[in-house]
């Protein structure tokens, strides 16, 4: 779609590479989680949140031998398991001191100093706009498709804005990045802090699934019926062997992402506010602006002229926002590098 709006040379790499950053972004999140939470999860052990984020890393190269989005959904599928048993733990807990909650510290007005950084956090948690047309591809029944996505975006939208308040009402302004470490420090908090750590382990091949993907179909021929690139000529062909599994190489490039990632998550600093500032531009762009700019390019003429306006208020919404955002988490960026 890039390409046919903005041209082949330059529109599809433009897309790509805000696509590829985005998950990358998130394979880091996922993997940086893992070592935050075995680092709280055995506090006596005589290890830093560095050496954790490398143990983390070991338990996610067999992501490296993933072969199509079949076997991803497997894993998915586990995941929504894992984190079923994780809410539903943490919030009968939450329950359990109903009539203790901090209804004081409910703040009604908004800080807006706040607001662009939060915008870009909440923008990149939701990413699926990038799995989304694989996903549609793969789908049995495609003209469900719509149906699916209003469901899940609506039904994710609503139980996260309710952990939100269910967390911050019980523990009130001590509520910590990751409520797990606000639960008691006993065996209740050990098993929570597993089972969220698999499920950041069973969300990582999503993400990094798809970034390999675009890597791969940008810089190498992975068709066996595609033209070889030269690149793909000195390496000995495409990433596929006759057997239909992945070369050695083509397994090496997955495994160097996982650590890639890895390396990313364990030397960048305040990782929460370089999210903000990612998802302030590539969320926004991926999420508002250049979804609208393409549908206006390709059917503005079918358009009626209601449905053009809302769009382009969208564009401006979204360009406004993510100015401020990557402004704000600049700056806030820059103040915590200071007082390091």
């Amino acid at each position: 779609i890039a390409a046919d709006v903005w041209g082949a040379e330059y529109g599809g790499r433009i897309v790509q590479a805000a696509q590829l950053i985005e998950l990358i972004m998130t394979c880091v999140l996922y993997i940086l989680l893992c070592g935050d939470l075995l680092q709280k999860a055995f506090p006596s052990v005589p290890l830093d949140l560095t050496s954790w984020i490398m143990l983390s890393a070991v338990f996610l190269l067999p992501c490296a031998f993933l072969q199509n989005y079949r076997a991803v959904a497997r894993l998915s599928f586990y995941n929504t398991v894992s984190h079923a048993c994780i809410n539903i733990i943490i919030i009968g807990y939450c329950l359990t001191f109903i009539g203790q909650w901090h209804w004081r510290e409910v703040r009604v007005g908004i800080d807006i100093s706040e607001v662009p950084v939060a915008l870009g956090i909440i923008v990149f948690s939701y990413t699926s706009q990038i799995f989304l047309p694989a996903l549609e591809g793969s789908m049995q029944k495609r003209h469900r498709f719509e149906c699916m996505l209003g469901w899940t975006h609506g039904l994710a939208a609503l139980f996260k804005a309710m952990f939100a308040w269910i967390g911050f009402l019980t523990f009130g302004l001590n509520t910590q990045e990751v409520i797990t470490n606000n639960l008691p420090d006993n065996y209740f908090r050990f098993l929570t802090n597993m089972f969220l750590f698999f499920k950041a382990l069973l969300s990582y091949p999503l993400p990094y699934f798809a970034a390999c993907d675009i890597i791969q179909n940008r810089f190498f021929e992975t068709s066996r019926e595609a033209p070889e690139s030269r690149l793909t000529q000195a390496l000995g062909g495409t990433c596929y062997s006759p057997d239909g599994m992945f070369k050695d190489w083509a397994v090496m490039v997955r495994l160097m992402v996982v650590v890639f990632t890895m390396l990313m998550g364990a030397c960048i600093p305040h990782f929460a506010i370089l999210m903000g500032l990612v998802g302030n531009f590539t969320g926004t762009m991926l999420s508002f602006v250049w979804p609208c700019v393409f549908h206006l390019a390709l059917k503005g003429h079918t358009l009626s002229k209601a449905t053009k306006y809302w769009e382009y208020t969208i564009i401006g919404i979204g360009i406004t926002c993510g100015c401020i955002g990557i402004t704000t988490s600049s700056i806030q960026l820059v103040q915590a590098l200071h007082n390091d």
